[in-house]
């Protein structure tokens, strides 16, 4: 991998955006233990359950999403909602199931949305970035496709070319006019830098955040640990922009911009009683991003997706938990809005059976880029 494939930093504002301009050591408690980071929201949600006499009300901020998108929603079935007219902001993207016609209907869904390669390829259900791959040949995307197992939906999509993602948590409430962008956080990716001498995995241990959490960072790229990176080639550690996956995050909140505000409310607008959620996208540069142009939309996340400035560097535990209770709390009280308006949620037992099959799906599914 060489450098061109790489965010180009200095065209976005590199002293925001690139890991290296700052120390990026991992925190103590990055990747404690899940009960840890997620133990008190539990609590938090039996407590909000009570109060508002239904444990599953915080589904109907988006009612037209199963589950309101906490868990089993079909990342095709949200984006299918788009209008025609609305189709430009969104990555072109098709779905197909898995089995022995698998690079078939890869070949004929690439032709139908004139695609080339690269494209990215993930399961159509899914969470924290599980199984998603960038796709640069034929030959690894049959690879890929091997590792499913039979009659899994998978989604193939342009791979957008803009330098930079970001992470943009919108909300509304039902009665209010315009919605607002609660947090906006960019991604990036960590490096290493070749020097001709040293193996991959040798020049991950040495890197300030990977050799920390190398756990986090080998695993993905087993067979090539042994590879001596020439001077100066730069090999990214991660694609997924997913903490869980080792992916930077910078909080980017006091970048947001009126006009950014009213182009993401007007999209997602044109979703039926959407409120409240995460849109994940790329875009060309920090400036056309403020000035609401030059992106397109990956996806579009319901109450589970987090508001991901939480993960940014500086941030403490008791930080993350109370970005949690605020943003789970609104999803609450967006629901007990919509209640009134006579929506209606499937209750717990729902949420329970979508999370179980979510996560059978998703042990199933091959390692993320």
């Amino acid at each position: 991998m060489t450098a061109g494939l790489l965010p180009a930093m200095t065209t976005l504002d590199a002293g925001t955006l690139d890991p290296c301009q700052e120390d990026s050591t991992a925190a103590p408690w990055e990747y404690v233990a899940s009960w840890i980071i997620y133990g008190p929201l539990v609590t938090f949600w039996i407590a909000m359950g009570l109060r508002y006499r239904d444990f599953a009300i915080a589904t109907l901020a988006n009612p037209h999403i199963p589950t309101g998108g906490l868990c089993g929603e079909s990342k095709s079935g949200i984006l299918s909602q788009f209008p025609t007219s609305e189709s430009t902001w969104v990555a072109p993207w098709q779905v197909f199931t898995t089995g022995q016609d698998s690079m078939r209907r890869a070949a004929d869904a690439m032709e139908r949305l004139d695609l080339s390669f690269p494209v990215v390829l993930k399961p159509d259900i899914g969470c924290k970035g599980a199984g998603v791959r960038l796709i640069r040949t034929q030959d690894r995307l049959s690879e890929t496709l091997a590792l499913y197992p039979d009659n899994i939906p998978v989604m193939i999509q342009h791979f957008i070319p803009y330098e930079g993602e970001a992470g943009i948590f919108y909300s509304r409430l039902p009665n209010e006019d315009i919605g607002q962008i609660l947090s906006m956080t960019f991604k990036s990716s960590p490096f290493v830098v070749g020097n001709g001498v040293s193996t991959l995995h040798e020049l991950i241990l040495d890197h300030p955040r990977a050799g920390t959490v190398p756990h986090v960072y080998l695993p993905r790229l087993t067979g090539r640990l042994d590879e001596v990176p020439s001077p100066g080639e730069v090999v990214s550690l991660v694609f997924t922009g997913n903490h869980s996956k080792g992916s930077l995050f910078r909080d980017a909140t006091h970048l947001i911009t009126p006009a950014l505000t009213k182009r993401i409310d007007a999209i997602l607008r044109r979703l039926p009683d959407s409120h409240h959620g995460r849109v994940d996208l790329r875009f060309a540069s920090v400036e056309a991003l403020r000035e609401g142009r030059q992106f397109q939309i990956i996806e579009v996340n319901g109450i589970d997706s987090e508001p991901i400035h939480m993960w940014a560097s500086g941030t403490t535990l008791a930080s993350i938990w109370r970005t949690q209770f605020r943003f789970y709390g609104r999803a609450f009280r967006i629901g007990a809005l919509m209640r009134q308006r006579g929506f209606r949620s499937k209750g717990a037992f729902d949420m329970l059976r979508q999370w179980r099959r979510q996560s059978a799906l998703i042990a199933r599914y091959p390692s993320s880029d």
